[in-house]
């Protein structure tokens, strides 16, 4: 998951097309072996997995992509002394989106997949250059859009947000066409033998076209997902992969034990959806969370650990060892040892075409780049605990008006003093006691929002610039009940064993091998800082625990 960027990363030549040295070369020489290849042999192709790493001598290597029509290609770039193949495909397990060729006769070291991986940890210099070389290559094809999909669609229907963000969170290149504003764009439906009721589609770089597909039949047609081998036991299996379980898999891979990690959507978790984290350490000036999802991706798959995305783990069988975990396509991963770091999801109203504006201005926090786009304007809060009166405290010195909705008579119950008396002062603050949403509307973003007296049964209307709904958050716990305990909310308890006595590690469960961190973790500290330490610091009794079993 890397973030599109506005200026062109292909202006950035001598870091997206780097030129080794003679002694960078000759240590990346003792990974592989020298080829001669002629005119025309194709170094990888575009769909291939685990690719090898071409480093060329001389001659001319050639880098292409699907072209406009069937069967066509487009010249990307060309390679020369120096130079190397690949992009981020290159380190994960993902299809590549490029295909390789050589136009002349050449000279290459080919190193293949594995000792690859060997020489990006035991070339640290080789490594720096080579990953910002991959992470600067996708970046342009998200720039430009190319090497990737073509989607169809007016651009502020659900679906068709639904497979852009899903695109676009892993980092997957995309061109939109909006049919609602591009009259080009419905043109276009009769090439593909598209109609309006098939919207949105997708036209995939071998020109196959999708109509209206379901995330996991999108992730499978751009080559995301994985494929497992039932015997093929890994040291840990890592369950989540937002801030908590990218650092687990990123300590755990870099200390050499075989890591796996499966999500069900993107990399980031909820933490991959705000715009802006402003107090992350070494981040004076902020960061959005899929930047930074983006960059421990990347970390832990240099270290070796492969990222499943767009499968989820529906049940954990942990009555025999290796434990097994149950994918929702039948499909069956086995590990000695398991981090659960699924997270929490966010309440959500029930209320008619929520979904379409989720992002789009109704927001689940409020910082100073929610309340920036908000300023002047009327907003809504929804919820009566302390997040929602700091959020409407904090969003009345931005906004022009804050309207705070209640189902329950008042605030004391369930609000702090301190809160209650402020937002009661504050006349930029209104409390609407039993209330509910009804409804949410706008053409692209939220603009009007309803709500009920639920004594009156009056509705009311008002122009609305974003809508925040503090309403708590549910952990995503429903796979374990069959496994562990959990507590009355649905969290993972750890910290004992099944006995109720005290274990080593804070973040064990009842079961030795299995560990929880982060938000889905009963106690845990919500917060992006305290989740990377948590994954971080249960690597530690992995090591312990899994060399016991060698013991035994």
């Amino acid at each position: 998951m890397i973030v599109q960027e506005e200026v062109d990363p292909y202006t950035r030549t001598a870091q997206i097309f780097p030129v080794l040295s003679g002694e960078m070369i000759a240590r990346a020489r003792n990974y592989g072996a020298e080829e001669r290849l002629n005119a025309g042999a194709v170094l990888f192709s575009r769909g291939e997995r685990q690719a090898d790493f071409f480093l060329i001598l001389s001659g001319e290597v050639g880098i292409f992509h699907a072209g406009e029509g069937q069967g066509d290609e487009r010249l990307l770039t060309v390679h020369r002394n120096g130079q190397f193949s690949g992009e981020l495909d290159h380190v994960s397990s993902r299809a590549l989106l490029v295909s390789a060729r050589a136009l002349t006769a050449s000279r290459v070291i080919r190193v293949p997949a594995h000792a690859f991986r060997r020489m990006l940890a035991g070339e640290p210099d080789l490594a720096e250059i080579i990953m910002r070389a991959f992470i600067l290559r996708r970046m342009g094809f998200l720039h430009h859009g190319e090497a990737g999909i073509t989607l169809i669609g007016p651009a502020a229907s659900a679906d068709t947000l639904r497979l852009e963000r899903f695109a676009i969170r892993n980092g997957y290149p995309l061109k939109l066409l909006d049919t609602s504003a591009d009259p080009l764009a419905v043109d276009n439906l009769q090439e593909f033998g598209l109609e309006l009721r098939d919207l949105p589609a997708v036209v995939t770089p071998d020109h196959k076209v999708l109509r209206n597909p379901t995330t996991a039949e999108f992730a499978d047609s751009l080559g995301l997902t994985d494929r497992f081998d039932e015997a093929d036991v890994w040291d840990l299996a890592v369950v989540g992969a937002g801030p908590a379980g990218l650092a687990a898999a990123t300590y755990a891979a870099s200390e050499g034990l075989r890591t796996v990690v499966i999500e069900g959507l993107a990399p980031g978790g909820q933490a991959g959806t705000s715009s802006r984290i402003e107090n992350y350490l070494g981040f004076p000036t902020g960061i959005s969370g899929q930047a930074l999802a983006g960059r421990a991706q990347v970390q832990a798959q240099k270290f070796g650990a492969r990222i499943a995305v767009s499968r989820t783990v529906t049940a954990l069988d942990c009555s025999s060892h290796p434990y097994r975990l149950e994918l929702e396509d039948g499909q069956v991963v086995s590990a000695l040892s398991v981090v659960i770091a699924t997270g929490a999801r966010y309440r959500r109203l029930t209320v008619p075409g929520y979904d379409a504006y989720e992002g789009a201005g109704i927001q689940y926090a409020a910082t100073a780049m929610e309340a920036k786009l908000c300023r002047d304007r009327e907003v809504i809060v929804v919820g009566g605990g302390n997040s929602a009166g700091q959020a409407a405290v904090f969003l009345s010195r931005h906004v022009g008006h804050v309207h705070i909705l209640v189902r329950k008579d008042g605030l004391a119950s369930t609000m702090s003093d301190y809160l209650v008396q402020r937002i009661a002062l504050s006349p930029k603050i209104t409390l609407h006691p039993l209330t509910e949403i009804t409804g949410v509307e706008g053409e692209v973003a939220l603009e009007h929002v309803s709500w009920r007296d639920v004594r009156s049964g009056q509705i009311t209307t008002i122009a609305c610039g974003a809508l925040f709904v503090m309403i708590g958050a549910e952990p995503n716990t429903q796979w374990l009940k069959d496994c562990l305990t959990l507590d009355e909310k649905g969290f993972v308890l750890t910290g004992r064993d099944h006995e109720g006595r005290p274990v080593a590690s804070p973040y064990a469960t009842e079961k030795p091998g299995i560990w929880a961190v982060g938000d889905v973790r009963a106690g845990s500290v919500k917060r992006v800082a305290s989740g990377v330490g948590e994954g971080s610091v249960v690597v530690q009794a992995i090591h312990a625990y899994l060399e016991g079993l060698d013991s035994n």
